[in-house]
């Protein structure tokens, strides 16, 4: 007995077909060249993804779409088989991934160019990491390389530091997400750490993609807490990177620039201290030198002025003895002292005697 047709109506037979599609293939990983983009009332994605042989439409949201894409870019993207309402088989997609360093490389200048004029990159908006951090929050894979060799070369450098890890993946589709989560959490706290440090090791082009991926470069451009990356090796440069407050050229070197190395803070302390001793002896030689000058000039002036009275004293003691009026007496002269009137009694004082007389009679000149 041949099988009976089902009728359904148009509604029907593309739910029933949708639901078929779900149960066999409820996500599938596509990869193609992009051709046809296109962005509609800003929200929504458009595109077709194809191969030398054939080619398949795609939708899908447009806060799903985490890099720049244009034509001719190869991707891998996540997503679902389905049927629209208009009948057309079309791919869902949750999630895309550029395929390639040279797709990678382009939709990383693009973005780079779009960040740029708003201002991202510029110098004016980076701030100074702290001389000796006491609270740092590090962002990386516990078990990734890099974050081994940060923790090893800090130990080597200073000691005793304890470190907040925020353990996330550094690869894949994921690690935007979880990165992004790590510095909203950082930021929250409501003492918050002095710096905030993104590690992740060498890897490819691709395996570093995700520190290119949007959203993350404007959530370190927002972070209230200075930024400091160490990501890939000394020739890798992420979108991140750019963003941060400072740029490491690996995680070892990221140790390097936020923590002091204890033995050259102790040779330059002694050498300010020695540099220090020898301005004070120096300024210690000088104020003796200028006190002793000063001290010089005074008692020269002051012999000076005594020389001066000395001579202002002779000449007053010689005017002295020329007034004296005993000098006088020895000269023959008399002094007479009393009442001068006549009748009166008077003492005429000679240099070797005192005569008392009358006064007899005065005459007027």
């Amino acid at each position: 007995m041949e099988n009976q047709p089902i009728q359904l109506s148009v509604s029907e037979f593309l739910d029933l077909t949708n639901q078929v599609l779900y149960g066999a293939f409820p996500s599938v990983i596509v990869e193609g060249e992009v051709s046809s983009f296109k962005i509609n009332q800003n929200k929504y994605v458009f595109f077709d993804l194809k191969d030398e042989h054939s080619s398949i439409g795609c939708f899908m949201m447009l806060f799903s779409l985490r890099q720049p894409i244009e034509n001719g870019m190869r991707v891998m993207v996540v997503a679902q088989p389905k049927l629209t309402q208009w009948g057309k088989f079309s791919l869902t997609v949750r999630s895309i991934k550029l395929v390639g360093e040279g797709s990678i490389k382009k939709s990383m200048q693009i973005l780079h160019s779009k960040l740029e004029k708003e201002g991202l990159f510029t110098d004016e908006r980076k701030r100074p990491l702290p001389l000796f951090p006491e609270r740092v929050a590090i962002i990386s894979s516990k078990d990734a390389a890099g974050f081994k060799d940060f923790v090893k070369i800090a130990d080597d450098r200073w000691g005793g530091l304890s470190f907040v890890l925020a353990h996330v993946q550094v690869q894949g589709a994921e690690a935007p997400d979880q990165i992004i989560r790590a510095l909203e959490y950082f930021n929250s706290q409501e003492k918050l750490p002095e710096v905030i440090v993104i590690l992740r090791g060498g890897g490819s082009a691709d395996d570093l993609s995700p520190f290119n991926d949007e959203r993350l470069v404007r959530s370190v451009a927002a972070s209230r807490i200075p930024t400091l990356t160490g990501i890939g090796h000394e020739v890798d440069v992420s979108l991140v990177d750019l963003v941060a407050d400072k740029k490491a050229s690996t995680p070892s070197n990221a140790a390097q620039i936020l923590i002091p190395d204890r033995d050259e803070v102790i040779r330059h302390q002694k050498l300010m201290v020695g540099q220090a001793i020898g301005i004070l002896d120096r300024e210690i030689v000088q104020s003796i030198d200028y006190v002793n000058t000063q001290l010089n000039e005074a008692v020269n002036k002051t012999l000076v002025r005594i020389s001066e009275t000395s001579g202002y004293l002779a000449s007053a003691r010689s005017l002295l003895n020329v007034l004296d009026p005993e000098r006088n007496l020895e000269r023959g002269y008399a002094i007479v002292s009393g009442n001068v009137l006549q009748g009166g009694k008077i003492e005429i004082k000679r240099k070797k005697d005192i005569i008392t007389a009358e006064v007899l009679d005065v005459k007027g000149r």
